[in-house]
């Protein structure tokens, strides 16, 4: 192996270490943050949707039937996620360290 092999595997390897301490230091909890800001929006706009899956009765429910077939997996997932997820105040409480 001759220097220029050692030095272009040492910065390779320096290269992905950094990369993965970028990631576990700056990147990744803006990422959980991101996630579940987007999943409490995605839960909103189905709720606002499809209320009278959980009992609430809604005058534009006729109206928002037609999206679903477009929302088809996503109402699976959906309806799954809220009846097993914790309350709203423990899930919020989260974002502030309670």
């Amino acid at each position: 192996m001759t220097v220029a092999d050692r030095i272009a595997a040492f910065r390779a390897a320096l290269e992905e270490w950094l990369r993965g301490l970028y990631h576990g230091m700056i990147t990744h909890p803006a990422y959980e943050k991101i996630e579940k800001e987007a999943e409490d929006a995605e839960d909103a706009f189905m709720l606002a949707c499809f209320p009278d899956a959980f009992g609430i009765p809604s005058p534009v429910s006729y109206y928002t039937a037609e999206l679903l077939p477009y929302l088809e997996n996503e109402f699976e997932a959906w309806e799954r996620r809220l009846w097993d997820r914790e309350t709203l105040i423990e899930r919020k409480g989260q974002q502030y360290h309670f």
